[in-house]
């Protein structure tokens, strides 16, 4: 073979020892950030276990410590055209970049077994922790996971009597305040495009709508489709609502992409929002307003959620009881 073509080993810590003139020892626990190793050594090691590309053998370690250091997120493929996902992915990211551990994504649809992806971590154990999202009252997945004590952080929460790590958005109060927006603007028929209702978020979503109604003295218009549905059928049913006699003069969308389809039903009936009617949206990534400006808008801080989630677990694997773990986030309005 031509040694030019040749794969490139893999840079060990025998290979760091050599270039620094160190013991494999003092390497590796310069590394750890040992206290006994000077600075001025843990500095020179990990410069060159950069310039290297270092990365720790994660068989290795597993078989040293009988950890993998490794977060497992189990994080939705469906169509997401706003970067939820990706969002997610950096937040996690930025936690994690100052520890041992790596994230990776087990890929899963909604529409197949939310159980599959959970079931494969815990029997190939191959996580040190668990993420998981799109939460129901009484998820199975959070079940399990108690009931093999594997260290997790739910994106969502649950109606569950035992208490577990998650991050949440208040969703509630997203949806109270819109009502109340759309009211302030002479708004009192309003439709809401909401999460699909196994899911918790539906609850907390549909409770503080209703709330709304009561308190701003408006009437609902029943949508009859929600977010999970796809984005060419949104869009059908909006334009059918909008281009009937029933039509709604508010709308309230839980997600960015369910609103970009609401608003192009609304326009393809002929209306337009901020004119006829009034929409107002939650979106992960700030980008409704570029599409039309006149939508109302709530941002969900999704990075924020991943730098929440990713300290939960961390903080999970290392002992600290579930219930110090959990938090909400508020809706920032635009």
């Amino acid at each position: 073979m031509d040694r030019s073509t040749a794969p490139k080993e893999r840079p060990t810590l025998k290979t760091i020892a050599f270039m620094t003139g160190l013991g494999i020892t003092t390497v590796s626990r310069a590394l750890k950030d040992a206290p006994d190793i000077g600075a001025e050594t843990k500095e020179r090691v990990r410069m060159v276990a950069r310039q290297l590309g270092y990365q720790p053998n994660r068989a290795g370690v597993r078989l040293r410590t009988g950890k993998t250091n490794v977060i497992a997120l189990v994080l939705g493929i469906d169509e997401e055209i706003l970067g939820f996902s990706n969002q997610m992915v950096v937040g996690i990211s930025e936690v994690l970049s100052g520890t041992p551990y790596h994230i990776v994504v087990t890929p899963h649809a909604h529409t197949k077994d939310p159980m599959l992806p959970v079931r494969y971590i815990l029997e190939t154990g191959s996580a040190d922790g668990v993420i998981i999202s799109r939460t129901e009252p009484d998820d199975a997945r959070v079940q399990l996971l108690m009931e093999q004590n594997m260290p997790f952080a739910t994106h969502g929460r649950t109606n569950m009597r035992d208490a577990h790590p998650y991050h949440d958005f208040d969703n509630e109060a997203f949806a109270f305040s819109a009502v109340e927006r759309l009211v302030k603007k002479g708004r009192r028929r309003i439709a809401l495009l909401p999460p699909p209702s196994k899911l918790t978020y539906y609850e907390h979503t549909f409770s503080g709508f209703m709330r709304g109604l009561r308190a701003f003295d408006a009437d609902e218009v029943p949508l009859h489709i929600n977010i999970d549905a796809p984005l060419d059928q949104i869009r059908a049913r909006v334009q059918d609502l909008m281009s009937g006699q029933d039509a709604p003069d508010g709308l309230i969308s839980s997600s960015g992409s369910s609103a970009i389809a609401a608003n192009a039903g609304i326009e393809a009936a002929g209306l337009r929002v901020g004119r006829d009617l009034d929409l107002v949206a939650k979106q992960g990534t700030p980008i409704l307003k570029w599409i039309r400006p006149e939508i109302i808008v709530a941002q969900e801080d999704v990075r924020q959620a991943g730098r929440e989630l990713a300290k939960a677990v961390i903080a999970r694997i290392d002992g600290v009881e579930p219930q110090l773990l959990q938090s909400i986030s508020e809706p920032r309005w635009d």
